[in-house]
């Protein structure tokens, strides 16, 4: 049975869905990059991690399945890093990433957030493209950025 994304509903995080979280980013660093020390931590502590820390996570589901996820990690008020942003295989091209990108933005603009920064790698064309058709536009890079992989850091001020 195909799966259309009529049926899709974006909810907040439940530890019943910790697993989809990890399973969902590893699934995609190990096709394009690896998963570093701190994606272990985020993705195997996402509870502790994120959430406790002020962060959020959202899920999309389709039907009773996880296709996709997200997460705001708090990196001081009113600023938070989009990051952790995952489609299952399974789903990709059907425009779930961008209803997570609107529902994200949508979000932070109900709690009254400032901006919204991003770590991405330019190799992720189609990523960039659909940040920048959101608002997002590239900013100065740290010189040692928090991932490894990241060449290029993205805002959006809300």
């Amino acid at each position: 049975m195909r799966k259309t994304v009529e049926q899709l509903t974006i909810i907040p995080f439940d530890p019943k869905y910790a697993k989809d979280f990890a399973r969902l980013n590893v699934e995609w660093l190990e096709k394009y990059f690896v998963v570093e020390p701190l994606d272990k931590e985020l993705l195997e502590q996402c509870e502790e991690t994120i959430i406790n820390k002020g962060g959020y996570i959202f899920f999309a589901k389709v039907g009773e399945e996880i296709a996709g996820t997200f997460s705001l990690i708090k990196i001081e008020d009113a600023t938070y890093e989009l990051g952790k942003m995952a489609v299952s295989p399974n789903f990709q091209g059907k425009k779930i990433g961008q209803q997570l990108l609107r529902h994200c933005i949508d979000f932070a603009k109900e709690q009254h957030w400032k901006k919204l920064v991003l770590y991405s790698n330019r190799i992720l064309e189609n990523a960039i493209y659909i940040y920048q058709k959101f608002g997002f536009i590239e900013i100065p890079i740290e010189d040692n950025p928090l991932y490894k992989r990241s060449n290029i850091k993205m805002e959006l001020v809300l």
